[in-house]
Parts: structure tokens; C-alpha cells; sequence
């Protein structure tokens, strides 16, 4: 049997309150958008470049934004020593480039449990926590408007995606 991405459960969250709810439940909004944008797609349909002039798949997104989940989260926020996800000797846009039908389902699996692990590192983290990256200083809050700005974007793209693949739109 073919795998296919199945169709995320809706999430909400607080529209008035402190920052930290609002921008934790907007960035889950975010993240369940690419899955739903995803859903019911194959691994073929998902790996594929429907746009020639781009490396960009939809398991591409779904492969980076676990990749930057990581970075943000986990390595810089929380300072955790984990390892990059992919090889760096391949490139900046492995996760691009390396994207396969095959490896679909695991992808999927790696970013949710790259949410998990991301939520759980910075939990007990405040959002004025600060850290250095390239001699800049970042807030926790700033990693958040960042992360939404990333999958703000990169929804977008995915939403061209994947309408050039099969003319579903407004997912």
C-alpha cells in the first residue's frame, strides 16, 4: 500500500493574553498548516519538483523546516548539543536536494518529533531568555516570530506546490 500524508486535526489557541500562548499556539497553527497542506499527497507526489526552475518539493519543506526546528530551537535557544540533521558536507540544501518518496513517511515523522523535542527544550526557558548567534543577541520571543515568519513563508510556497500539483488550493 502507497503511503500518504494524512490529514492533520485542527488546532486554535488564545487571540488575547501574554505573547508566550499566543505565539506557542500561532506557531502550532503554522506547523499544522504544511501538514495540512500536505495531506492525502503520496510520497511520489510529495518528493516531486512541479515547478522546474526549483528544488523546492513539498517533502523538501517538510525535510527544512525540521532542520531549522532543530537549529533555532534546540541548538541555539536551548544551547542542546545535538547534531545537524543532515550532512553538512552535502550542502546547505540537502534537505532540498536529498528529498526522496521512500523516506516520505520517516520526514514526517522526524518534524513532528522534531516539535516535540523543540517544544520541550525551551518550556522552561522565559521568552526574555537570551542568546548569541554570530555575535547577535536573540530572544526566545525572537526565535518564535522567526519560526512563524519561516513557516509563514514556506507555507506559501508550499501552497504554489501544491496546487501545481494537483489544482487543490485554500488547504
Amino acid at each position: 500500500m502507497t503511503w500518504t500524508a494524512p490529514t492533520p486535526s485542527p488546532v486554535d489557541g488564545p487571540l488575547t493574553g501574554d505573547d508566550r500562548p499566543i505565539l506557542e499556539s500561532y506557531l502550532t497553527w503554522q506547523r499544522t498548516t504544511l501538514l495540512n497542506i500536505c495531506a492525502s499527497l503520496t510520497g511520489e507526489q510529495l518528493a516531486s519538483r512541479p515547478i522546474t526552475s526549483s528544488n523546492l518539493s513539498l517533502l523538501g519543506l517538510v525535510r527544512h523546516l525540521a532542520k531549522v526546528e532543530r537549529i533555532w530551537f534546540r541548538q541555539r535557544a536551548a544551547g542542546q548539543p545535538v547534531e545537524p540533521m543532515y550532512d553538512p558536507s552535502r550542502g546547505k540544501d540537502t534537505d532540498f536536494d536529498d528529498a526522496s518518496a521512500a523516506e516520505a513517511s520517516a520526514d514526517f515523522e522526524r518534524l513532528q518529533a522534531e516539535w516535540r523535542q523543540a517544544d520541550k527544550a525551551v518550556k522552561d526557558m522565559g521568552f526574555g531568555d537570551t542568546f548569541d548567534v554570530a555575535g547577535e543577541t536573540f530572544s526566545l520571543r525572537m526565535v518564535y516570530v522567526h519560526m512563524i515568519g519561516e513557516y509563514s513563508r514556506h507555507n506559501g510556497h508550499a501552497d504554489l506546490l501544491r496546487e501545481s500539483l494537483d489544482g487543490i488550493t485554500g488547504r
